[in-house]
């Protein structure tokens, strides 16, 4: 059986609101990775005399720095940044599960009034 055009269309867009779900995930577990890592440096650094050798990554080189402090100030502007990164990609992927799971609901009636879905089946499995 053939399913009607905005049914058709409804499930792709089902399909891309998963597929940006499932990106939007990817890029939150990337970012609270680097803040960890960052965390955990500065974290590192405290325990480093103030007149301690330290060297950073400036792109392809290690450059030396000033001082523990000069790295700790980077480092803490870099973590303020991927903070209200995670946080904003959080509040994405929550907004996103909302639409989904709205979505699947909706999908789950119109296909078991197409006839297409058993209403047993308990609706739409998520991937997300």
């Amino acid at each position: 059986m053939a399913l009607p055009a905005k049914l058709q269309n409804d499930l792709r867009q089902f399909q891309r609101l998963q597929q940006d779900l499932n990106v939007l995930d990817q890029q939150r577990g990337q970012m609270d990775l680097k803040l960890r890592e960052t965390n955990h440096t500065l974290e590192e650094l405290k325990a480093l005399p103030e007149d301690a050798v330290i060297y950073r990554s400036v792109g392809n080189l290690l450059v030396k720095s000033k001082g523990r402090s000069e790295v700790e100030g980077i480092l803490t502007e870099e973590k303020e940044t991927l903070e209200v990164r995670v946080k904003a990609l959080e509040r994405q992927v929550n907004h996103l599960k909302e639409r989904y799971e709205t979505m699947q609901q909706e999908l789950s009636r119109a296909l078991q009034a197409a006839g297409v879905m058993e209403s047993s089946e308990g609706g739409l499995s998520p991937t997300g």
